[in-house]
């Protein structure tokens, strides 16, 4: 049986006064989101903006020899195009889905509109921006300071937080690729926190087994994005989109 989809499976959309959603609702697209699809390309002009339900999107920074990291995720919190009613309608960085799933998509144009009205839409979307750009901001200073154990655990964290289960598609070459560090150091990394009972590793696929012990491992840069997140959006009124 195909699984069943729905809209407030992302928390934004959840959220939009039933009025507001009732603007918007004919005209999001619900769209598959294959492993490495890419959303937008770095300085590339997007068209639509996208919500996602089960899948979740990697902000890559990219560099001029081709390296990457990853500066920020995305998942059914929040939105991916947050450039396009910013005013800036292009993005430095490149979005990526890093685990398939579906998503939203709306044409940029429409939800402008909306926005425009400076209504709770607007309000909204500028309170998630700002939590979005802690996450950017606090994930700068961990790749800057703190081990790749740490930063494992931190990519982890984010992907459980927006996921209904404890199994991840990951492979190494990704995780290297997301936290721009070498595939030895995570392989390293991987090992310690297998040996220590908190994931299983095996073949591409990790399984969190101790989501207790991940905090407890984990660097303070993961409960500072968090706590930001939660104070910014916790008294955002739920709507009734369905």
């Amino acid at each position: 049986m195909p699984p069943v989809h729905s809209t407030t499976q992302n928390h934004l959309l959840a959220a939009f006064p039933t009025a507001e959603y009732g603007r918007l609702a004919a005209d999001l697209e619900l769209v598959p989101m294959p492993l490495g699809k890419v959303l937008s390309e770095s300085g590339g002009r997007m068209d639509h903006l996208f919500f996602p339900a089960t899948c979740i999107v990697s902000l890559l920074y990219v560099l001029e020899d081709g390296s990457s990291a990853e500066i920020g995720v995305v998942g059914n919190e929040g939105v991916v195009g947050i450039s396009l009613f910013m005013g800036g309608h292009t993005t430095p960085s490149r979005a990526v889905v890093r685990s398939a799933g579906h998503a939203y998509r709306l044409r940029a144009g429409v939800l402008l509109r909306e926005f425009e009205l400076g209504g709770s839409v607007m309000r909204l979307l500028l309170r998630y921006t700002q939590a979005l750009i802690t996450q950017m901001t606090q994930t700068a200073v961990c790749n800057r300071h703190h081990s790749v154990e740490q930063q494992l655990c931190r990519c982890l964290l984010l992907s459980l937080d927006r996921m209904s289960g404890t199994s991840l598609t990951m492979t190494q070459e990704l995780i290297a690729s997301l936290l721009g560090v070498r595939r030895e150091g995570v392989t390293e990394a991987a090992g310690h926190l297998q040996r220590e009972g908190l994931i299983r590793y095996r073949r591409g696929h990790i399984e969190v087994l101790d989501r207790a012990g991940l905090e407890n491992a984990v660097c303070e840069c993961y409960a500072v994005a968090k706590l930001e997140f939660d104070r910014l959006m916790c008294d955002v009124p739920r709507g009734q989109a369905g």
